[in-house]
């Protein structure tokens, strides 16, 4: 009688690759419109934390806003844009 051999497959799951969205310090933009553009883009946010993204921005030229899927990434990022806010995405390290 011959031994069948099963192969092991890996059943390990890849995540989809996960895009930090930045925002931008700019000096044309009120504080108070940053926090409600950020907090009407992704509402996930809530207001003491799009006040720390915006201070830490203001603070530090640069800060978080979300780590998400790339197409949730690009959707955020463009919509922060298309309401005069510098945005960008990067891979997550």
């Amino acid at each position: 009688m011959p031994v069948e051999t099963i192969e092991k497959r890996s059943t390990t799951r890849k995540h989809a690759p996960r895009y930090r969205v930045l925002l931008h310090n700019d000096d044309y933009n009120a504080m108070e419109y940053v926090v409600q553009t950020l907090i009407t883009t992704v509402p996930s946010l809530s207001q003491p934390q799009a006040v720390s993204i915006m201070m830490e921005a203001h603070t530090n030229g640069f800060a978080l806003v979300i780590t998400c899927a790339q197409e949730h990434a690009e959707f955020y990022s463009e919509t922060l844009k298309t309401h005069g806010l510098s945005s960008t995405i990067e891979p997550e390290e």
